[in-house]
């Protein structure tokens, strides 16, 4: 498969201004411990110093600048690594704050700052003039002619690597420079900076890099200067920020220097994410000029599964288990919180909207079901008059205790009206008329576990009738995916509040409502549920115990969950998915994992047939496989190419 991953890195030397010998010392000496990289950022006027001042009229200063820039080109002959500097520099009449990127041993191409900031501690105009109109311009340095204008972008071809600069104020205005130069093909952005540091611009200055790397869905390196600048009025910080789609990736601020803060970018996350969003339109590439320049990937260009899951390993990219679950507690609870919000807030919107006050729900004493009698309940809050009609449905032999105890319990806390009818006859009936034995037939006796499915639905929808209600539907977006529901079972409500919650935060959410609830009884309830282990309890138990569980049939739901994620919310390949997958659970051997995805998209592709006629649901997360939203597929899809994929 394609390797995408790029090592990039936001460098901050130490500092002596206007000794630009000593400067260029200290660049070429982190470019030498940065080889392994694809692409090295330096500060804004870097090579002689951003607070040199009025040194910056100086005839030597400016000469010297222009020899160094030459000298550093040199150190990345034959490196495949991309170097971004800053130098002032003359052109015409005018002295130019500029980025010069570097490649291959050559200066690649000098751009200059569009937006000079004349306010507060800023007054850039006296020396520098405005690049903003520079366009398609050519300059001599030593020998070279170097494009030089504010249209340009540096690509690697092997690896669709393309870059677009700005420098430190152009990130601050409205009309950015590095949009433009996303829009037109940039997948990583560069932005030298000197901003000073007073109380709350560190994080003003974070909101702007992230936000920026989401709405260019690109990678954003930023790196300010430090604190070897002139302290006469200001203090720099060195803040470094490495964001890629709207996450921080990497941060720092006040290090020790020299500093190198460095991580990996997933260039094919990128590109994911434009072609979905077709509001990412194309800006006329004929307005930019394409420098070739060196931005290595990780290796090599084309790896198997197990080299990419080394690579990934090797340089620690941070890849979580349980990519739709927060690892911080506190934004875990928050989350949590948020989404039984909404879950609650449609369930709340549909009552509203068709006048149906009553919710009939199926309660097992089980964790989906539990999280949508938690939704009714916080639905009521918004709904005053709304009546929750519960129904527990066990089937002696099959039910254990342990559920029917918690479900009841459940019901007793949280319902209006609580019922409990045994399927027993009615499924043994049903079978005796179908012909089919009325005891378990043992292993692959669809027939009869999917009959009491069916008849529960069938319970709960004429409940309705009876009571002028609305079924609420209990089944997990992680039940769809893999299709571990009962056509016309199960698989149907009248409104499904958990289809776009997966089996992995059922129980968060459900966990953090317990702490959270203040009612000692209710917690103790749902704690129980969630120790619980997950099963449909349609096949007979064993001495009272669950026999039946269904991680045992389908595989865990975290690794599941883990390789819809990833197919879906970056569409990746399998055999990506699983690198990841080497990664986040280093404990399980690789033939396990390609087993476990094998079996995964074997299963997604058969059951589309079923989540192609979805009820109505809210989505909550980035993730979603409702037929009228985000997932749109043919029920008779071949799964031949995702599988042959898995091949190692």
């Amino acid at each position: 498969m394609e390797n995408k991953l790029l090592q990039v890195a936001a460098a901050t030397p130490r500092l002596k201004i206007g000794d630009v010998k000593s400067n260029t010392k200290e660049i070429i000496g982190i470019i030498k411990e940065c080889e392994d990289s694809a692409l090295l950022v330096f500060p804004e006027l870097s090579v002689t110093g951003y607070t040199s001042a009025d040194l910056f009229q100086s005839d030597l200063l400016l000469k010297e600048s222009e020899k160094a820039l030459s000298e550093i080109a040199k150190t990345t002959k034959e490196k495949y690594l991309t170097v971004v500097v800053g130098i002032p520099f003359r052109y015409d009449n005018s002295i130019y704050n500029c980025a010069a990127i570097l490649s291959d041993g050559k200066i690649k191409a000098l751009i200059p700052k569009s937006f000079i900031p004349n306010y507060s501690e800023f007054y850039e105009v006296r020396w520098f003039a405005s690049g903003r109109d520079i366009k398609n311009e050519t300059v001599k340095i030593g020998s070279e002619d170097v494009p030089f204008g504010v249209d340009i972008l540096a690509e690697d071809a092997s690896t669709g690597a393309v870059l677009g600069v700005e420098i430190c104020e152009d990130l601050w205005v409205p009309d950015k420079p590095s949009t433009h130069a996303a829009l037109a093909g940039a997948n990583i952005l560069a932005n030298l900076s000197a901003s000073d540091e007073i109380i709350g611009k560190q994080d003003y200055r974070r909101e702007l890099v992230k936000q920026q790397s989401g709405s260019c869905y690109s990678a954003y390196v930023y790196v300010s200067s430090g604190t070897d600048e002139s302290s006469t009025d200001l203090v720099f910080s060195g803040h470094s920020i490495i964001a890629q789609n709207g996450s921080i990736l990497k941060e720092s601020i006040f290090p020790e220097y020299p500093h190198i803060e460095r991580t990996i970018i997933d260039l094919q996350a990128i590109m994911h994410d434009r072609r979905r969003q077709n509001t990412f339109e194309n800006e006329n590439n004929m307005r930019y000029r394409r420098v070739e320049v060196g931005l290595k990937a990780i290796g090599s260009n084309e790896v198997s599964i197990l080299e990419l899951g080394d690579i990934l390993k090797q340089y620690d990219y941070p890849i979580a288990r349980n990519p739709f679950v927060p690892g911080e507690d506190e934004l875990r609870k928050t989350r949590c919180e948020k989404i039984l919000r909404i879950q609650a807030n449609g369930l709340a919107a549909r009552v509203r909207s068709t006048g149906i006050k009553n919710l009939v729900i199926g309660i097992s004493g089980g964790l989906d079901s539990t999280l949508a009698l938690l939704v009714c309940h916080e639905a009521k809050k918004l709904v005053n008059d709304i009546r929750i009609i519960a129904y527990t449905m066990p089937n002696r032999g099959n039910t254990t205790k342990t559920t029917f105890d918690n479900a009841n319990r459940l019901m007793e806390l949280l319902a209006d009206e609580s019922h409990e009818i045994s399927i027993e006859d009615g499924v043994n009936y049903h079978l005796s008329q179908l012909g089919h034995k009325e005891s378990y037939q043992g292993e692959g006796d669809i027939t009869y576990e999917n009959a009491q499915a069916r008849m529960r639905t069938y319970i709960l929808m004429d409940a309705a009738n009876m009571k002028n209600g609305l079924v609420v539907g209990t089944g997990d977006l992680s039940e769809l995916a893999l299709g571990w529901c009962t056509y016309n079972g199960d698989h149907m409500s009248m409104y499904a509040v958990n289809a776009s919650i997966p089996k992995t935060l059922v129980q968060y959410i459900s966990r953090t409502y317990a702490y959270t609830c203040g009612n000692e009884k209710l917690k103790n309830v749902i704690l129980s549920v969630c120790d619980t282990p997950i099963t449909p309890e349609l096949t007979p138990n064993k001495d009272g115990e669950i026999a039946q569980k269904t991680e045992e049939k389908i595989g865990k739901y975290d690794l599941n969950d883990f390789f819809l994620f990833y197919t879906l919310r970056y569409g990746f390949e399998p055999a990506r998915s699983v690198a990841y997958a080497i990664k986040a659970y280093p404990e399980v051997e690789v033939n396990e994992l390609v087993t476990a995805a094998r079996n995964f998209f074997k299963r997604f592709f058969t059951q589309q047939f079923k989540r192609s006629c979805l009820p109505d649901g809210p989505k909550v997360g980035s993730v979603s496989l409702s037929p009228r939203g985000d997932w749109r597929m043919p029920s008779d899809a071949s799964a031949a190419l995702w599988l042959e994929d898995l091949e190692v």
